[in-house]
């Protein structure tokens, strides 16, 4: 049976083709296609999809199938959603595109879609379970609200980035009126649903692909704490008032294909923001695709997703999974005796150690000399589902910092916590680290282990530290590098 799968959505603004393979039980992704459609754009008042916007859709879908020519239809899903949903005259255009491509293409209902949308995040994403996702397309947006992989609650919207961009900025101009109107305009259709989302709680707002995206981009590109708020949509809003024409908007790690729906987008984002008065989105690795794919794969939905990336990059990359496995152990031990003096989250923080643990040789299968930079260059451009940008932060700055001189921006630059657990964190590892130095579980002695607020006291058998005189020059060594992140080592011998 092939490996390859393939996912093709052709969306209301772009169509995307997504092609996989299995690898190590995950998801590697060998190529990627979008194109720029428009499709919405294509609609008339009577919801007639014009020749040329049919035109577009049919070339693109054209460059689609040559590369499904070596991948079987069982492998394949082809879906359309809200613009051919919506178009009087759609069964025109899908006979074409299915004479082009091959295969059946499949209408997704707005629940379909949405569903979709859901599993690809819940496939994706760990944490809590009750979330509520909301995806803005180019004609539609979806809310949903889900437990683990179970939909609770369901709506698809007529309005996305490309529709309302049609009628609220029309020419391109951004003005606080144009921006009032769609905004309310939205609020108008999502007010009738408050009720019912009101009556099943989440405990996380999670954002799919397209604006929500491209916001979470510049924020990464700037170097900005991670996670959408009201505030932060604000400030966005103002600066595209004062660009006060599309073509004119010039927005650091915003994408030029992104350009000329972000602020349609943004209005209904608002929108939403205000009516479900979210305090924060976090952007997730999935959506509709990703959704689509992993109900093609073999179902592994007991196995945790982390767990499921973790044991995947261990495979790829030939870690020594017993040696992690000692340094997680002892990382416990210690995690165990400084939990309450340093008031340790033992829910968020322990996790992201667990995987400092898992991945801080990730870097080793290329060189030695450089394995931290590697390690962090891995994690950072690596596929990992069920981290959020956040948490991919901290464990770089695990993977990079775990042994060796410590360079506090690097921590102040994660957001998955606050910085001084980030340091307490990692001195648990770089301890754990030390004392697995011989690589063998019966080197390891029994020892004695406390803080006293920054003070860290570690009590060793005087015989052990005579036996080991590196790992005990280590130490001390240790002591000096702690000093950055106001932490010292007190050394006792028993």
């Amino acid at each position: 049976m092939s490996p390859l799968y393939a996912v093709i959505d052709l969306g209301s603004n772009s169509f995307h083709m997504l092609i996989t393979r299995l690898v190590a039980d995950s998801v590697q992704v060998v190529d990627k296609v979008k194109r720029k459609v428009r499709l919405a754009s294509g609609l008339n008042s009577k919801n007639v999809l014009n020749e040329a916007a049919v035109e577009r859709g049919l070339e693109c879908l054209s460059f689609f199938a040559e590369r499904l020519q070596d991948i079987p239809p069982e492998n394949v899903r082809i879906v359309a959603t809200a613009t051919l949903r919506l178009a009087t005259n759609r069964d025109h255009f899908l006979k074409k595109a299915e004479n082009i491509l091959g295969q059946k293409i499949q209408l997704l209902s707005g629940i379909q879609e949405a569903e979709n949308i859901y599993l690809g995040v819940a496939h994706t994403s760990c944490g809590a379970l009750k979330r509520f996702v909301i995806d803005i397309g180019g004609a539609s947006t979806e809310l949903i609200l889900g437990d683990g992989y179970s939909v609770k609650h369901i709506t698809s919207l007529d309005m996305g980035c490309v529709t309302f961009n049609n009628i609220y900025f029309p020419n391109g101009d951004i003005t606080p009126h144009a921006f009032k109107q769609a905004t309310q305009a939205a609020k108008k259709l999502i007010t009738p649903l408050l009720k019912a989302y009101q009556k099943t709680p989440w405990e996380v707002v999670l954002g799919g692909s397209g604006t929500i995206q491209a916001l979470a981009e510049m924020q990464r590109f700037n170097h900005q704490t991670t996670g959408i708020t009201l505030k932060y949509l604000e400030e966005i809003k103002r600066k595209l008032i004062n660009f006060k024409n599309i073509n004119a908007i010039k927005l650091a790690g915003l994408a030029n294909e992104r350009t000329p729906v972000i602020t349609s987008g943004l209005a209904i984002l608002i929108a939403v923001f205000e009516s479900f008065t979210i305090e924060e989105i976090q952007l997730s690795s999935g959506a509709l695709r990703e959704g689509l794919l992993y109900e093609m794969l073999p179902k592994n939905n007991d196995i945790n997703i982390r767990q499921r990336t973790i044991n995947s990059l261990t495979e790829k990359f030939h870690v020594d999974v017993e040696h992690a496995n000692r340094i997680k152990k002892q990382a416990n031990s210690l995690f165990s005796h400084y939990k309450e003096a340093w008031s340790l989250n033992a829910v968020k923080v322990l996790a992201l150690l667990d995987a400092g643990c898992d991945l801080h040789e990730v870097g080793l299968l290329l060189e030695y000399k450089h394995h931290q930079q590697h390690s962090a260059y891995i994690l950072k451009h690596a596929v990992l589902p069920g981290f959020e940008q956040a948490d991919r932060q901290l464990i770089i700055a695990l993977v990079l910092l775990y042994k060796g001189d410590i360079d506090v921006n690097v921590l102040h630059d994660q957001s998955a916590t606050d910085y001084q657990q980030a340091c307490y964190i990692l001195a648990i590892l770089r301890l754990a680290v030390i004392l697995c130095r011989r690589r063998k579980d019966e080197a390891l002695p029994n020892y004695k282990t406390d803080v006293e607020s920054n003070v860290i006291n570690l009590c060793l058998p005087t015989e052990w530290l005579e036996q080991h005189p590196l790992i005990k020059d280590e130490l001390q060594q240790e002591n000096e590098h702690l000093a950055a992140i106001n932490l010292s080592l007190n050394i006792s011998c028993q």
